[in-house]
């Protein structure tokens, strides 16, 4: 191996003195700069004395921090009692996982989690004991608790409106009673408290929510065993309340609340919708279904005649890609991960070359995509404690195994989000 001379280790040594009079982010562009332009000390240190900030922007480098973490994954887990979430950063250039700080208190069996568009705040739906928790995202990643916040009872699904403003949370039973079940609607405050909730009564058994890109319209899954369906409603972009558009209905018959809608196979799990807000797809784990529809202009929704699609064993869960391009849907039986093309002009899914059936961990239950790059996807694993890290071809939808990955997790996995070091670079609409 060969050591450096001399003049390069007494260099070396001028430059962490000069480094000790600098910021860290100072610090490391001087030594990306120094190491990538072989300037002679001499001028290097008459540059480093003038601004190393302006050296950095003229050689287009941003700190260290950013160049090597690209977002954060927090996981939710519910073996222990109250429940924890897991902490990672993503590497920029390998998408690996690195644990930052320690796991998190959450309530009782946190069970679905979402970032606010600003990717500033965390929001953990906690089943067990009918909350709403918030967290702060600090500068290194880790996320303090800052509020609590009651819900209806068992609460199953989260959701927030683009512009911020709204946070929609599913559960089954009102407050006291037996039913039926509804949506917590919460205003969301300058700095990201929420406000008293309003209720919506849906069906009995809502277990998803979605809500529009455009168009200003909410989508409640409803996994009513009798009458499994999708709710539709347009949402008031001053309250936030739901009025049910064509096709769905809320009734009261003989004292209980009766919720129609529009069909969505047998045993319906999850709900996404596409970016443009034009087209719906829904799991179905009885069927091992993929179900899309077309969104119409009053919000009502109309199943894709060439539907539904075939999945793997038992889905879950799925996501459309910061491009609007890409649909993943994780199979809890199989064990694996589905890709799909999105049309753009019909919203037909065909499987993507490259991701079909593509292991993961065992047991997945929820998965999402880095939406700072649009490169890595990362499943939860509840069965074997993991996340799976995937890397994603913007191109092609195909997927290849990140660098280490799986990545160990606290007990009993349940769901997991992604948050965005910087602005969305690769998504195609900017809340």
């Amino acid at each position: 191996m060969k050591l450096p001379g001399r003049r390069n280790q007494m260099n070396l040594h001028k430059i962490r003195a000069v480094s000790q009079h600098l910021s860290s982010d100072e610090a490391c562009s001087a030594k990306v700069i120094r190491s990538a332009t072989r300037i002679p000390w001499n001028r290097f240190s008459r540059i480093a004395k003038v601004s190393i900030g302006s050296v950095a922007m003229v050689f287009g480098l941003a700190s260290c921090s950013l160049d090597y973490v690209v977002g954060y994954v927090y996981m939710t887990t519910n073996k222990s009692s109250p429940g924890v979430i897991d902490q990672y950063s993503i590497d920029f250039q390998s998408g690996a996982l690195g644990q930052i700080g320690t796991p998190i208190a959450a309530g009782n069996n946190p069970v679905k989690l979402i970032a606010s568009p600003s990717g500033k705040y965390v929001y953990v739906v906690n089943q067990g004991d009918s909350t709403v928790q918030e967290f702060a995202v600090q500068g290194d990643g880790t996320l303090v608790s800052k509020n609590v916040y009651p819900t209806g009872n068992t609460p199953t699904a989260v959701a927030i409106d683009p512009q911020g403003k709204f946070l929609y949370v599913t559960f089954k039973f009102q407050t006291g009673t037996s039913g039926p079940g509804g949506v917590s609607i919460f205003p969301v405050n300058s700095d990201n408290s929420l406000g008293t909730a309003l209720t919506q009564p849906v069906g009995i058994n809502p277990i998803g929510v979605t809500v529009s890109y455009f168009n200003h319209y909410v989508y409640v899954l409803d996994q009513d065993p009798q009458n499994p369906s999708i709710l539709g409603f347009s949402q008031n972009t001053s309250t936030g309340a739901l009025t049910p558009v064509a096709g769905t209905t809320i009734a009261t018959v003989a004292g209980k609340t009766v919720a129609t809608g529009y069909p969505s196979g047998v045993v319906p799990s999850a709900i996404a919708e596409e970016l443009t807000a034009r087209f719906v797809y829904v799991t179905d784990q009885a069927a091992n279904h993929l179900i899309g529809y077309t969104v119409q202009p009053n919000g009502s929704l109309v199943p894709m005649i060439n539907g539904p699609f075939q999945t793997g064993l038992f889905p879950v869960a799925l996501t459309v890609d910061p491009t609007g391009k890409l649909l993943y849907v994780v199979n809890f039986n199989s064990n694996s991960l589905e890709g799909y093309a999105i049309d753009t002009f019909t919203g037909t899914p065909s499987a993507s070359v490259g991701a079909f059936a593509t292991p993961v961990g065992t047991g997945p239950t929820c998965v999402a995509i880095d939406p700072s790059l649009g490169t890595f996807l990362y499943t939860s694993n509840s069965l074997d404690n993991t996340i799976t890290g995937e890397r994603l071809s913007p191109n092609t939808g195909g997927l290849s195994g990140v660098q280490n990955s799986p990545f160990p997790g606290t007990g009993q996995p349940t769901c997991l989000t992604v948050v965005p070091n910087g602005a969305h670079a690769s998504q195609i609409i900017t809340p």
